[in-house]
């Protein structure tokens, strides 16, 4: 099984697929809306796969604002931030065209979810979502009169895989039939008045959390209903290589040198750092060090301390394994179990 910090670069799908049917479902309000089920000869995403790669988002700030926008007006977005837009009503267009990214056909009086080809339509409509990750600037360009709520993403790990793991940008169509729950979170959010809504004790954690959640959920649909390519998300389609991630995975603590990362994979030690550096993007001891961080947050979240956390990922003193995090994190590892514990103080 593949990882989420994996992949190096993301190569669009361009094959169309038939269309799965999809059932209706509730959210806790009552709120009719839909959940895809993936029909033969549909690519289908690995469940615990998709489980890993939401496991890695962990945002520093998610800034939420609402934009009203005429008819005609633009709304840039920058480059090198990455940013999440929900379209509450109107439409919009893209600049550059929204037309290569997957699109998700929901038509609500048959029940049929169809995954179009690319190019076929360029416009985003109420309910739709549409998220960039990364490349030139971009922009929306309101067709009617148009509200759009803006999130704002900063990551808490600079060196996450997530842009390197999607496309440069995706568009969820249909969102709200998709995921209900979380574009009705997303109708919420964004604050239209901030004189009249003074900021209050635990917003900036709540509007994280809620930020979160929506773009949990719009990976979620992109990756659930067809848009991921075959194979999403594995490193390659090298069984060596393969073997060699899994084997950080299920040991992050060993101590792993190049050596005995390349005997894993049954390579020479300078054929194994090229190779896994052309087909990850970093160095095998810099992904090391990048699983032993997301392991360090999932165990650290649970309550455990410090002290046991350093010694379980082989870090030889608990100075050295809080320098690993913070140059990771910005935070030293009791800041963030601070602010990111499961578990009451």
């Amino acid at each position: 099984m593949g990882y989420p910090s994996s992949v190096s670069r993301f190569e669009s799908p361009t094959v169309p697929h038939p269309p799965p049917e999809w059932s209706k479902v509730s959210d806790s309000k009552g709120n009719r809306g839909t959940v895809a089920d993936v029909a033969e000869g549909m690519v289908t995403v690995d469940a615990d796969a998709l489980s890993s790669v939401l496991g890695t988002v962990d945002l520093r700030v998610g800034i939420a604002r609402r934009v009203q926008l005429g008819r005609g007006g633009l709304l840039p977005l920058a480059p090198g931030r990455i940013t999440l837009v929900y379209i509450a009503d109107g439409a919009v267009h893209g600049h550059p065209p929204l037309g290569t990214g997957c699109r998700l056909d929901v038509d609500r009086s048959s029940q049929q979810l169809t995954l179009e080809e690319p190019g076929r339509r360029d416009r985003l409509v109420t309910g739709d979502a549409f998220l960039l990750l990364r490349g030139d600037t971009f922009a929306l360009e309101a067709a009617v009169e148009t509200a759009l709520l803006v999130v704002d993403i900063e990551l808490a790990d600079t060196a996450s895989p997530l842009p390197a793991l999607l496309p440069p940008f995706l568009t969820v169509t249909g969102f709200d039939a998709l995921e209900p729950a979380a574009a009705a979170l997303a109708e919420n959010m964004g604050i239209v008045d901030a004189a009249a809504c003074p900021v209050r004790q635990g917003d900036p954690l709540i509007c994280r959390m809620m930020a979160t959640t929506v773009l949990l959920s719009v990976i979620r649909a992109w990756a659930a209903n067809g848009c991921a390519p075959a194979g999403w998300p594995s490193l390659s389609k090298d069984p060596f290589l393969d073997r060699v991630v899994d084997a950080i995975h299920e040991q992050p603590g060993r101590d792993w040198t190049v050596e005995r990362l390349a005997a894993v994979g049954a390579m020479s030690r300078s054929a194994f750092a090229e190779r896994f550096r052309l087909a990850v993007g970093r160095s095998p001891a810099d992904y090391v060090t990048e699983v032993r961080i997301d392991a360090a947050k999932r165990m650290l979240q649970a309550g455990q301390s410090v002290s046991s956390v350093s010694r379980e990922l082989g870090y030889a003193s608990d100075e050295g394994f809080s320098r690993a995090f913070r140059r990771r994190t910005g935070m030293t590892p009791s800041s963030w179990r601070g602010s990111h514990s499961l578990v009451p103080a």
